[in-house]
């Protein structure tokens, strides 16, 4: 079998034992949605390449993954949700203390990253627990019963929270003119 096909727990005893291909194939597997999960958390993609940089280091130098909790997918965007967190209070501390197109087609793309924009920004002005629900569930794809375990709170509080997170936006974007749609977030 080559080791693309092992587990994570397989390829994980491997990089314990100083095997760098197993980090790679790792590194390949969870960066795309631990980076994501860190750019809608925190809007900013060099903060998000950052945190996506700490988490595998975190990783390397032996912070402990238990597969009984859940997935490693799951433990490392746990870990990249600290890690935003560390970040907004470094910054909050920091801060209280010191390609070819017709015009139409343009036109149109145009609109579509300012609505882009506008969700963007009206994600990142949510509560931290209500953006982090929307950014699991709606964003990532991660299931319910997943998400809350990730949060570590219970399954109906997630529900609550979500519901109440769409409530918002949806008044956030109905009061900056955009348009309801019935499609999920396509950010």
């Amino acid at each position: 079998m080559g080791a693309e096909q092992l587990s994570d727990g397989d390829l994980l005893r491997r990089c314990a034992n100083g095997d760098e291909e197993a980090f790679l194939i790792l590194y390949r597997r969870h960066q795309g949605p631990v980076f994501r999960f860190a750019l809608h958390m925190s809007g900013n993609r060099e903060i998000a390449e950052e945190i996506t940089q700490e988490v595998f280091v975190a990783m390397l130098t032996g912070q402990r993954y238990a597969p009984e909790q859940g997935s490693l997918q799951a433990y490392l965007i746990g870990v990249a949700r600290n890690q935003v967190r560390r970040q907004r209070r470094e910054f909050h501390a920091l801060a209280s203390g010191e390609a070819d197109s017709t015009g139409e087609q343009l036109l149109d793309e145009l609109a579509r990253e300012q609505e882009l924009g506008a969700l963007r920004k009206a994600i990142l002005k949510l509560p931290p627990n209500y953006r982090e629900v929307v950014v699991l569930c709606d964003l990532e794809g991660v299931d319910y019963a997943q998400a809350a375990r990730q949060l570590g709170c219970a399954l109906g509080t997630v529900r609550s929270r979500l519901h109440r997170a769409r409530a918002i936006l949806q008044a956030k974007l109905q009061r900056s003119g955009m348009p309801r749609r019935r499609e999920k977030c396509p950010v």
